[in-house]
């Protein structure tokens, strides 16, 4: 089953629920609200604002939606969860819809304000969820039934691996797993696995392994006497857009460092491959597309007059291509304004540094005003890029930079961006070194960011670019 088609299913009955539920509303307005106001008979017209609203108002309930997270991992829902996620976005819907549209009202009394949001909530509750419940009851039964799961890889070849393969795998109701196979995490791996499943290579193997198989879950299964691997292990997944899950030990469990997840018996530790929660996640994004439309539009006067003046000071094109390391080490093309002359790295990749004499003489201005990085506006509508996160990296200089800090490929859990709190902190980097010294920054935002750290690191960016503070 695609995730696709099945998220267009939530997406049809949720359509169908709330025009369903705003249909009954409305006929409960006509025949018992308004005739206590007029002392007569209202008819049931529909109108035409009738059927605008039996578009918009779906559609507004979906945007609701969207933004609470609830279409995101759609094969993976708990009814329990769905039935407190439904009543809280239930909840909100329509306290909006009470003040944007009810309030105005024509009411004989204030008791039918409250009529009116009780049978609103009622109705919108009831429809939508039900329909949810039915396709979400219809995913767990065919998974229960074992007619599709997730491509689960386990990681460790121990006695632990060993026993939380047999459980899994021997579930009357089983939670989805289908193993396609192990890792080994060292050469010291007893490989207790190997009867069991096959052995399909070490860490060094896992981004092939998992574009070969289409791995979906990684499952974690390392002794208490491994910990030191689990650092370099959720390093290599990290780049991965994975479920990963993890067995806690029984101090971790005792002392509180975990959130376990029981899983029809089985204890395992859901570690989060994100940090925004999904209703940020989303807003995030929507603030990315708006402001970025709208900086291409703002900008579009100077654009053109930079264009006039970098073809004037030097040939070539205006824009500068490069291939960049974007979410999850997918490469992607950066598009800048050029700022320096045509094949200046004809002997092979430079960075740039004080005084370049590869810069031409607007190149140095567009550098310190950031005005340079203005295309990368459709770099964030196309979804490669962010307004806010750490800066993208060559592969080039990404290899030398791992070799001195593993830790560099964290950054590449979320999106790259047009500016960062180690770009604002530290400013560009025209080497290595610097690079590897500006990285503690970008890994405090990664590992604090917010919505409203986004617009802190924007606001300084802004001061940044009016003040030329850029390199």
């Amino acid at each position: 089953m695609k995730e696709k088609v099945q998220v267009a299913r939530y997406l049809f009955f949720d359509f169908i629920a709330a025009a369903t539920s705003w249909t009954f509303f409305y006929v409960y307005r006509k025949r018992h609200i308004e005739p206590q106001l007029f002392q007569v008979d209202v008819p049931l017209e529909l109108t035409q604002h009738f059927f605008l609203a039996l578009v918009l108002i779906p559609l507004f309930w979906i945007f609701i939606y969207y933004f609470s997270g609830y279409y995101s991992n759609i094969f993976r829902k708990s009814r329990l969860l769905e039935l407190g996620q439904t009543f809280l976005s239930t909840l909100t819907g329509v306290i909006i819809l009470f003040f944007c549209f009810l309030l105005d009202d024509y009411i004989s009394g204030y008791q039918d304000y409250y009529k009116l949001f009780v049978t609103l909530f009622l109705l919108h509750f009831c429809f939508t969820y039900l329909f949810r419940l039915i396709q979400t009851s219809r995913i767990i039964r065919r998974i229960h039934q074992r007619e599709f799961g997730f491509n689960t890889l386990l990681i460790g070849s121990n006695e632990k691996a060993l026993n939380i393969y047999r459980e899994l795998n021997s579930q009357p109701r089983p939670a989805g797993f289908q193993f396609i196979g192990f890792l080994t995490i060292d050469e010291d791996d007893p490989q207790i696995l190997s009867p069991e499943l096959p052995n399909l290579g070490n860490l060094n193997d896992l981004a092939t392994i998992a574009e070969k198989h289409k791995l979906e879950e990684v499952i974690i299964a390392i002794e208490s006497s491994q910990h030191d691997l689990l650092a370099p292990v959720l390093t290599a997944l990290q780049n991965l857009n994975l479920t990963i899950w993890g067995i806690p030990d029984l101090y971790d469990l005792l002392s509180g460092n975990t959130h376990s997840s029981i899983i029809y018996g089985s204890p395992l530790l859901k570690i989060s491959n994100g940090i925004l929660p999904d209703w940020q996640a989303k807003l995030k994004r929507l603030i990315d597309i708006s402001f970025s439309v709208l900086a291409i539009l703002f900008f579009l006067p100077p654009s053109l007059i930079i264009a006039i003046i970098i073809k004037l000071q030097s040939s070539g094109p205006v824009l500068y291509k490069q291939e960049r390391i974007g979410r999850f080490g997918k490469p992607f093309t950066i598009f800048k304004f050029r700022t320096m002359v045509r094949h200046a790295e004809k002997n092979g990749p430079e960075l740039s540094g004080e005084n370049d004499p590869r810069i031409i003489p607007v190149g140095q201005f567009l550098r310190r005003t950031h005005l340079d990085e203005i295309p990368q506006f459709l770099n964030v509508i196309k979804g490669e890029m962010s307004l806010v996160g750490p800066r993208p990296e060559r592969k080039y200089f990404i290899e030398q930079i791992v070799q001195q800090a593993p830790h560099f490929s964290l950054l590449h859990k979320i999106r790259p961006g047009i500016t960062s709190w180690g770009q604002v902190k530290y400013g560009y980097a025209s080497s290595v070194e610097q690079m590897i010294k500006r990285l503690p920054y970008d890994l405090v935002y990664l590992k604090n960011r917010s919505i409203y750290i986004d617009f802190k690191i924007l606001i300084y960016t802004l001061i940044a670019c009016f003040k030329g503070d850029g390199k």
